[in-house]
C-alpha cells in the first residue's frame, strides 16, 4: 500500500483519489478552500440555488465508469441523471430560432431545414459525419490514453477530413474551425452554431484547428445531460464516493511546497508547517506543481507545455433570482448568439475587452430544488470573456456593466427578463481565480489535435518520479468528461506503472 497525497479537490483530483483508494492505497486530499468540486461550484441565497460552473454534462459514461470501478453502487443510484430535450434552443442574430433535439440526427436535420430552409439540415448532418471521423481518430489518444511520447504527431496531422474547395485556380481545405463553417456549411447561422461550441470553451474559432469539430459532435453523439439539483450534485456524489472509500480530506490547507528526496517527489508541506511524507504526489495545474517544486522544468522536453496562445479565456456568470414561474415547455438551455459575431471575437480574443454584444448561454433548469417555490425561477447566464491577464475585472463597475449587457442579450430569448429580476449575483474570472486557483481566472478547454499541438496539454506523468499532474490544465484538458478521464489516467499510471496504455 502506497501513501499518496493529492493537491486540490477538483473533479479530476477526486476521480483519481477514489480510484487509487479502491486499488488499496492510502490517499489524502489537501484542498486550500473550504469545499470540494473545483470549478463545479454552487451559489445559494434566499431559497434559490445556481450552478456557477458547467450547467450540463456530456459523455456521462466517464462518470458511470468511475462509479462502476470504485464500488457496486452505480452513478444513477447516487444522482438523478436526466437527458434534456431539446439539447439547446438557439436564437441567432437575425432572429431565426431553432431547437435542436437531443442526440437525434434526423430530428436535428428536420429542425434546421424548417428554421433555415431546405438543405441546411443536410449540410449540418454531413458535417457531423466528418466530425465523427475526427472523433474516431482522436478519441483514444486525446481522451483515453496517456499522452504519447511522440506527441508531435498529434499536432502534425489534422484529423478532420475537410472538404476540398475549388476556388478560381486554387484548391483549398479548411484548417481552422471558422473556415469549416464558412466554406462547408454555406449559411452564416450554421457557421455561428458551429463556432459557438468553441466559444463556449473559451476558444477562438478563427484560430483553433478544424478538429474542434469534435466539440459539437460530443453533444450530438452522447447527448446533453443534467443532474437534478444541479451539476454540483455530481461533485457531491464523487466526493461521497471518495469518503466511502476512506479517502481523507483536509480542507483549508494550502500547500506551500512539494518535498523532493533523492530526485523523487516525496510528500508536501502545508502553510502551517505540517509535513506529510508520501510515495506519490498528485496535483495540478502543471504550473502550480512547477512552482511548488521550485523547478523550471517538469517534463524534460518529452511532453508539450501549454502554448500562451492556447490558453482559454475566462467566464462571466450572472445568477438571476426571478419572480414569476418558469413557463411550460421552456428549453433547459438557450444560446443567444451575438448580434455582432465579428466584433465579439475581436474584443474577446483581440483587444482584451469584454464584447459589447456577447453570445450568452441561458440555463433555465426545470428543477424545484433550485427555487424557493413554483412562483419563482432561478436562471444562470454565462458568457466567455477575457481573463484577468487581459482585463481588470476588479475595476469599479466593470462586472456590473458587463452583466447588464448579458441580461440585455438574454432578453432576446426571455422577454421582460429585467422586469422579473429580484436580485442577481455576478461572478467573473476574479471568482474563478479565488475558488480554483486557475491562473488569471481562465477556464481550460479540452485538448485538441492538429495545429502543431498548441492545444495539447502537458502529460499526466512528469519527468519527476512520483509526481503526476491531474485536472483540466493537464492531459486531456478541460471539461467534465476530460477531467474525469484525467483522474482515470493518473490512477492507471500509478497503479499499473509507466506501461499503462489507457482505459479499456
Amino acid at each position: 500500500m502506497a501513501r499518496i497525497v493529492v493537491i486540490g479537490a477538483g473533479m479530476g483530483a477526486m476521480a483519481a483519489a477514489a480510484r487509487l483508494a479502491v486499488a488499496g492505497h492510502r490517499v489524502t486530499v489537501f484542498e486550500r478552500t473550504a469545499t470540494y468540486g473545483g470549478a463545479v461550484g454552487r451559489f445559494e441565497r434566499d431559497g434559490f440555488a445556481f450552478d456557477t460552473g458547467p450547467g450540463l454534462l456530456q459523455v456521462p459514461a466517464v462518470y458511470r465508469d468511475l462509479f462502476v470501478k470504485t464500488g457496486k453502487e452505480p452513478l444513477e443510484a447516487r444522482v438523478d441523471l436526466v437527458q434534456v430535450d431539446p439539447a439547446a434552443r438557439h436564437v441567432f442574430a437575425d432572429g431565426t430560432e431553432v431547437s435542436l433535439p437531443n442526440a437525434s440526427r434526423a430530428g436535428v436535420v428536420s429542425a434546421l431545414d424548417e428554421a433555415m430552409g431546405a438543405g441546411a439540415g443536410e449540410r449540418w448532418g454531413d458535417f457531423l459525419v466528418r466530425a465523427r471521423e475526427a472523433w474516431d481518430r482522436t478519441r483514444r489518444p486525446l481522451l483515453e490514453e496517456p499522452l504519447w511520447r511522440d506527441w508531435q504527431i498529434l499536432g502534425e496531422r489534422e484529423p478532420y477530413p475537410a472538404l476540398r474547395q475549388r476556388r478560381l485556380l486554387r484548391t483549398r481545405t479548411a484548417g481552422r474551425l471558422a473556415e469549416v463553417g464558412a466554406w462547408e456549411l454555406g449559411d452564416p447561422r450554421l457557421a455561428a452554431l458551429l463556432e459557438s461550441y468553441a466559444l463556449g470553451y473559451g476558444l477562438d474559432p478563427r484560430a483553433v484547428p478544424a478538429s474542434a469539430a469534435v466539440l459539437p459532435y460530443m453533444e450530438h453523439a452522447f447527448g446533453a445531460w443534467y443532474v437534478r439539483g444541479g451539476i454540483r450534485e455530481l461533485a457531491r456524489a464523487v466526493y461521497e464516493r471518495c469518503v466511502a472509500r476512506r479517502v481523507e480530506f483536509v480542507f483549508g490547507a494550502t500547500v506551500e511546497r512539494i518535498i523532493e528526496k533523492d530526485g523523487r517527489a516525496a510528500g508536501l508541506e502545508t502553510a502551517d508547517g505540517t509535513v506529510v511524507e508520501a510515495d506519490f504526489v498528485v496535483g495540478g495545474p502543471p504550473e502550480l506543481l512547477r512552482s511548488l517544486m521550485g523547478r523550471g522544468e517538469l517534463y524534460g522536453g518529452e511532453a508539450p507545455e501549454p502554448h500562451p496562445g492556447s490558453r482559454s479565456r475566462g467566464r462571466a456568470v450572472v445568477c438571476l433570482a426571478l419572480r414569476g414561474p418558469r413557463e411550460a415547455g421552456t428549453a433547459h438551455r438557450t444560446v443567444v448568439h451575438s448580434t455582432d459575431r465579428a466584433g465579439e471575437l475581436h474584443h474577446t480574443f483581440g483587444t482584451g475587452a469584454p464584447p459589447p454584444h456577447p453570445t450568452v448561454w441561458v440555463d433555465r433548469p426545470d428543477d424545484p430544488r433550485l427555487r424557493p417555490d413554483d412562483a419563482h425561477e432561478s436562471m444562470v447566464l454565462t458568457a466567455t470573456v477575457p481573463s484577468l491577464a487581459r482585463y481588470d475585472w476588479a475595476a469599479a463597475g466593470a462586472a456590473d456593466a458587463f452583466a447588464d449587457r448579458m441580461v440585455v442579450a438574454a432578453e432576446r430569448a426571455v422577454p421582460d427578463l429585467r422586469e422579473r429580476v429580484l436580485w442577481r449575483e455576478v461572478r467573473t474570472p476574479l471568482d474563478t481565480l479565488r475558488e480554483t486557483g486557475s491562473e488569471a481566472g481562465g477556464v481550460p478547454a479540452p485538448a485538441l489535435a492538429g495545429q502543431e499541438g498548441v492545444l495539447l496539454r502537458p502529460a499526466n506523468a512528469t519527468a519527476v518520479p512520483g509526481l503526476f499532474a491531474v485536472g483540466g490544465w493537464a492531459h486531456p484538458g478541460g471539461g467534465l468528461p476530460h477531467v474525469g478521464m484525467s483522474g482515470a489516467l493518473v490512477a492507471g499510471l500509478i497503479v499499473e506503472g509507466p506501461d499503462f496504455r489507457g482505459s479499456q
